[in-house]
């Protein structure tokens, strides 16, 4: 019997550092800055330092407690704030961040007043809305808007505008909404005087580079998931050139039995308010996995072990279909299981998932 705790998730640190090398050298080829999000991890320090050490220039994180960890156990920075920050933590933002993505004058000017405050150098990316329609000034009135808080800027640095597709709307990136960014740095450049950078880039947007489509330009990208998972997920696929067993699930089989495929009864709603549909195929054999909702998102479960079927989960309780498959499961028995990027992140923030690092 094993004495690991169950459900947990197995990180493989070697895999990791070879996926932020990969993406860092076709980055870096292209002559493009790499900031390796590290939010999925929740603030683990091993990961974030095995990130920078292996080709990220920056690190980038959504919370603040977590780069003011990292910062304070010695992992080199600089640090870039990816979430659009709070007026409430800019004090303490201004003591970590060397980096901020912004989209509202308001907090551009309060940045700008802590920063002068106490004499701490931070750039601003001032993010430009080109259609997914999450944070940044929309796209139509970006010039006049952000060309009117530099003139107000006393302190810190506009260093380049940015964008974010693919995390709210779905929009994929292309050529007309990149182009639509760069045409914004060009008229700003003409205004300002100087050069911008454009962080215009996420693991959706490797393809383009890849493939050689990205308009020449962009100069950052943020990436996370492609680091993390080796997939894309507004894009649907596994990177090629990336490892995708750099972190698996392990869940454990608390009951294992046959039953029929049709619940006998009234059908209501299930736990969470849905109502669930079932396609009669007869008696199934099915095993439970002691794994549920407050776990993981199940339905970006992948099972490594072939002819598994998911069926459905409560907030403990995983079913899994297992006829088809060759093997003979038993009580106590671990299934395995890559995750989307969502299933991941539920998983990471859980609790009740023992995270383990292996090899390194």
């Amino acid at each position: 019997m094993s004495s690991s705790t169950f459900p947990r998730m197995t990180i493989d640190i070697d895999l990791l550092a070879y996926n932020v090398q990969k993406i860092s050298r076709l980055c870096h080829e292209n002559g493009i800055e790499l900031v390796g999000v590290t939010k999925l991890s929740v603030g683990n320090s091993q990961i974030a330092r095995v990130i920078r050490q292996n080709g990220a220039d920056k690190l980038g994180d959504s919370r603040l407690k977590n780069i003011a960890k990292f910062s304070q156990e010695g992992i080199a920075g600089p640090y870039q704030l990816v979430r659009i920050p709070m007026l409430s933590e800019l004090p303490m933002a201004i003591k970590y961040v060397d980096e901020f993505l912004v989209s509202m004058p308001q907090v551009i000017y309060e940045i700008d007043k802590i920063a002068r405050e106490v004499q701490r150098n931070v750039e601003v990316i001032y993010m430009v809305d080109v259609g997914d329609l999450r944070e940044g000034v929309w796209f139509e009135h970006a010039v006049e808007e952000i060309y009117e808080v530099y003139k107000n800027l006393t302190f810190v640095n506009l260093k380049g505008i940015g964008t974010n597709v693919g995390c709210y709307g779905g929009v994929l990136p292309t050529k007309e909404n990149i182009n639509t960014l760069l045409s914004i740095k060009k008229e700003l450049e003409r205004l300002l005087g100087y050069e911008l950078a454009v962080s215009g880039g996420s693991t959706v947007t490797l393809k383009m580079l890849e493939e050689g489509k990205l308009p020449k330009g962009v100069t950052q990208f943020r990436i996370g998931e492609g680091i993390f998972l080796g997939t894309d997920a507004t894009g649907d696929r596994d990177i090629p050139y990336l490892s995708q067993d750099t972190v698996i699930l392990e869940a454990e089989i608390v009951e294992v039995d046959q039953k029929p495929s049709v619940p006998v009864g009234k059908i209501g709603k299930d736990a969470f308010g849905r109502t669930p549909h079932f396609e009669n195929k007869g008696m199934r054999k099915r095993i439970i996995l002691a794994i549920g909702e407050q776990d993981v998102k199940p339905d970006g479960l992948k099972p490594i072990e072939e002819g598994l079927e998911i069926l459905h989960a409560s907030s403990d309780h995983l079913i899994v279909d297992t006829t088809k498959s060759e093997k003979t499961f038993r009580v106590g028995d671990i299934v395995k299981f890559r995750m989307s990027y969502g299933c991941a992140l539920r998983a990471f923030t859980s609790p009740h998932v023992e995270k383990v690092i292996v090899n390194g």
